[in-house]
């Protein structure tokens, strides 16, 4: 069995270079295969040559045992006659041999039959065993040689038996080979069926990922029960669809963003540009009739606008550009008071500020925020402006009314559109640039605020501005840390 076993190895070891399986699964049952068949096929020939051995030792111990018998039976006298019967299964040949070779009993399987053997044990060496094939007859046979007694003349009994066919033909061997062969097959079976099992998730996530493309991230990739590296691998590419789908998100509002930016610029620049071109070009073509001091007072006042709306546009894209600025506690009502002290307003404005109204913000936005408010409230005011802090459960307000003509309701949440102009007495934005509004319910909603218009106590505009307080602020919104953009000025 050897030779063929060694010949299998070398057809094995000329195969392998040739075949590389491309799969996982593939790779995972030739190991297996392989593996298999280097630990079964030693371990069948060694397991073959341990049962010939123990099949030849259990002849030679059946031997012994019937001479054993017989000579013990020799020794007290119970053998009166010629014949002899063996009781030991398989050990049909029994001859007692007195000196000089001569049988003097024997039993029907060796009737009429020479010596077994011409070993003769010496006292010394009272049992030999011996294979002998010198009897044509009997072909080869096992035979145990026992002295019956330490006596010169002691007689020796010969117990044994043919070689049994079973040894000599092999089929011992062709019994573990087929065992082997079957144990590896099944080894390959079980491999190949528990890596497709296992493996079974990976083609499922691998497909869903196929099919996923860019213009829709909201498909998630099947994820298995447990907690082994599928089903970790799963739940990671689920989290990392997530984020590329929030990304996406946030790339598409940039991108937005970007477009109302590029549409505000041409929308509102278009007028004031071409006003100035106007002028410019009137004055060129009669410089005898143009007012000098009258038309660089014009134009300064068309730059001022267009400085203005540029530095607002700029602003609303810094909002919500995405660069986080770090929050810090403030008090409402002392930026209140800091920012109304610092004005020169053309009417009063009247101050209730309840202390200790803390809220984590930046500064220079909620500077802005009141800047814009307090510049829309001087504009449409009758008589007077009012700044209100106060707490109102877990959230901050900061309100400013004026006395003016009000918003209609259904214009409240549209003022806070970019350039929107209503149509009552208050259509005419003296001197502002259209983004005021916008710019504060942006900064509301980058710090989890909102911004609210409404009716005023004497009839005129009333804006409310919610903020969480301190102690309940945990982080930004979703967003929201887009909005925190560093202003380095107002």
């Amino acid at each position: 069995m050897r030779p063929a076993v060694l010949s299998s190895l070398r057809l094995l070891r000329r195969a392998l270079p040739l075949w590389h399986p491309r799969s996982i699964r593939g790779r995972v049952t030739a190991l297996v295969a392989i593996l298999a068949m280097l630990l079964l096929v030693p371990s069948g020939v060694l397991a073959g040559m341990v049962a010939r051995q123990e099949l030849t030792n259990a002849g030679w111990l059946d031997a012994r045992r019937a001479a054993d018998l017989v000579a013990a039976a020799d020794r007290v006298g119970r053998l009166t006659g010629p014949e002899i019967t063996s009781s030991v299964p398989g050990v049909d040949l029994v001859q007692v041999v007195a000196p000089g070779h001569r049988v003097i009993a024997s039993s029907p399987g060796a009737h009429r039959l020479p010596p077994l053997t011409t070993v003769w044990p010496s006292p010394r060496d009272p049992q030999r065993d011996v294979q002998t094939c010198a009897n044509p007859r009997l072909g080869c046979v096992r035979v145990s040689a026992l002295r019956v007694s330490q006596a010169p003349d002691s007689n020796v009994v010969y117990a044994g038996g043919p070689v049994r066919s079973v040894i000599s033909t092999g089929v011992f061997d062709a019994l573990f080979a087929i065992q082997v062969a079957v144990l590896i097959s099944l080894a390959i079976w079980a491999t190949w069926k528990i890596t497709g099992r296992t493996l079974r998730p990976v083609e499922a996530i691998r497909a869903e990922l196929a099919s996923t493309n860019v213009n829709d991230l909201s498909s998630r990739v099947p994820e298995p029960g447990g907690d082994d590296e599928i089903a970790r691998l799963a739940r990671t590419v689920n989290s990392t669809l997530e984020r590329l789908e929030n990304a996406k998100g946030r790339m598409d509002q940039v991108l937005s963003q970007q477009r109302q930016f590029a549409s505000d610029a041409s929308h509102e620049l278009r007028t004031p540009v071409a006003g100035l071109r106007a002028q410019l070009e009137e004055a060129k073509m009669h410089p005898e009739d143009t007012d000098l001091p009258r038309l660089l007072d014009r134009t300064l006042g068309d730059v001022d606008r267009l400085q203005a709306i540029i530095t607002d546009l700029l602003l609303l894209a810094k909002i919500g550009g995405g660069m986080p600025y770090p929050l810090e506690e403030l008090d409402l009502a002392d930026s209140a008071r800091m920012e109304v002290s610092r004005r020169s307003d053309r009417l009063p404005v009247r101050l209730r500020l309840a202390p200790g109204v803390v809220v984590k913000a930046v500064d220079t936005q909620i500077a802005r925020v009141l800047t814009n408010l307090l510049d829309n409230a001087q504009r449409h005011a009758k008589g007077l402006v009012i700044v209100e802090v106060r707490r109102d459960g877990d959230s901050a307000e900061l309100v400013v009314a004026d006395d003016g003509d009000g918003i209609a309701e259904a214009d409240r949440e549209r003022i806070f559109e970019r350039f929107t102009r209503l149509d009552a007495s208050r259509c005419r934005d003296r001197g502002g640039t259209g983004l005021g509004l916008a710019i504060v319910r942006d900064i509301a909603h980058a710090h989890g605020g909102t911004i609210e218009a409404g009716a005023s106590e004497t009839g005129g505009a009333r804006f409310v501005l919610r903020l969480p307080l301190a102690g309940d602020v945990a982080a930004p919104p979703p967003g929201a840390a887009l909005s925190l953009a560093a202003f380095s000025a107002r």
